[in-house]
């Protein structure tokens, strides 16, 4: 669809259904924040159902809901370099060089506690429970959260040889199709509303397999299927999407799992580090 989507949603407006004309009421009540949030919670925050919500987006000439948002953050004010600019952090081609490190170091900080205040002492003990108790822990992720798997299983790795990354999609529906359900899932999603994720899920879900969600939105898809769910803060937007302070929040859980994980059993856990460690001294110069 070209042109400003908010534009066209005004066209449309007395074509709409009575759930669309209410849709849209909230929209342009709610822009700069809809933009940031799942369908689901768009759902229960204006009072109309995720079906609705996807037939209002398809009669808009989109594809779902995700191009929906794409399409409202691109109808906002968008800065110089692409970004959305109803934040304090956002960065323009006119900042200077220290105004820009002050604004990342701001969002990053932002993260790191906004993330802290979203963090569950119940669940990381559950995911903790299931880590420390798993013959295998499968890290997954896709695109961006991939990313994030890698680094878990990267943590992890230098304290057990327990923990699996697999960035391929297909293997990953190949190797979970033969787990067992002493085995885990640590997934990453941010947005939590992918087909790929999805899909490995309902595999994992009809071999009674525990999974372990990292997500920014408790009431996406994926927590549907999700055994604990922990959250990871800091608003990304569909014109961030990759955003380093969206992964700054992750990267801090899994530290906290780290390092809980590793108290269940100190002293083998710091023999292992230990090994590990030397194993890499002797790949220095």
């Amino acid at each position: 669809m070209n042109g400003n989507i908010l534009e066209y949603i005004t066209e449309q407006y007395h074509s709409l259904t009575r759930s669309g004309k209410k849709l849209a009421d909230y929209i342009f009540t709610n822009t700069s924040t809809t933009q940031y949030l799942s369908i689901s919670s768009l759902a229960e925050n204006s009072g109309v159902s995720e079906a609705s919500i996807t037939r209002f987006c398809h009669n808009l000439g989109l594809s779902g809901y995700n191009d929906f948002k794409l399409a409202l953050a691109k109808s906002d004010y968008v800065t110089d370099l692409g970004d959305p600019s109803n934040s304090p952090e956002t960065i323009t081609a006119e900042d200077t060089m220290s105004s820009v490190f002050q604004k990342l170091h701001d969002s990053n900080v932002l993260s790191l506690n906004e993330t802290l205040e979203l963090l569950d002492e119940g669940n990381v003990a559950k995911a903790v429970d299931l880590l420390s108790d798993a013959d295998r822990v499968y890290c997954f992720g896709q695109g961006g959260s991939m990313v994030m798997a890698m680094e878990a299983w990267a943590r992890f790795s230098t304290a057990t040889s327990r923990f699996i990354h697999i960035a391929d999609s297909h293997m990953q529906a190949m190797n979970i199709a033969l787990a067992t359900s002493r085995d885990v899932i640590l997934f990453f999603s941010y947005s939590g509303s992918t087909k790929d994720m999805e899909d490995i899920m309902n595999i994992a879900k009809n071999r009674h397999i525990p999974m372990i969600l990292v997500t920014h939105f408790p009431k996406s898809r994926a927590a549907e299927f999700a055994d604990v769910i922990l959250l990871c803060g800091y608003n990304e937007s569909p014109l961030q999407s990759g955003s380093v302070a969206a992964k700054v929040g992750q990267l801090f859980l899994i530290e906290c799992l780290f390092y809980e994980f590793c108290k269940r059993n100190p002293e083998l856990y710091a023999a292992a580090r230990s090994a590990s460690a030397e194993a890499i001294t002797q790949k220095l110069l």
